[in-house]
């Protein structure tokens, strides 16, 4: 049985901890992308074509977002 301070080890324990890192991160995101939907509604107050669309594309990115997060896919990403 290896010892704990066997390097391989630390190595493991070193990459369990960065993917952990890299899987919570993707929880992480809805707190860039909520600010930004008021703020697209309210510089882009003088152009509501653009507006309009942008907002519609973040929030399309944001429910595929959620949706990815809670389907099989994600669950199969982590295994």
């Amino acid at each position: 049985m290896a010892s704990p301070s066997d390097p391989s080890n630390q190595e493991l324990a070193l990459k369990r901890q960065q993917n952990r890192a890299a899987r919570q991160f993707k929880f992480l995101i809805p707190l860039i992308y909520a600010p930004v939907l008021p703020l697209i509604r309210l510089t882009l107050r003088h152009r509501p074509v653009l507006r309009d669309r942008l907002f519609t594309g973040v929030l399309v990115g944001a429910f595929a977002h959620g949706f990815y997060l809670v389907t099989d896919l994600y669950d199969a990403e982590s295994k």
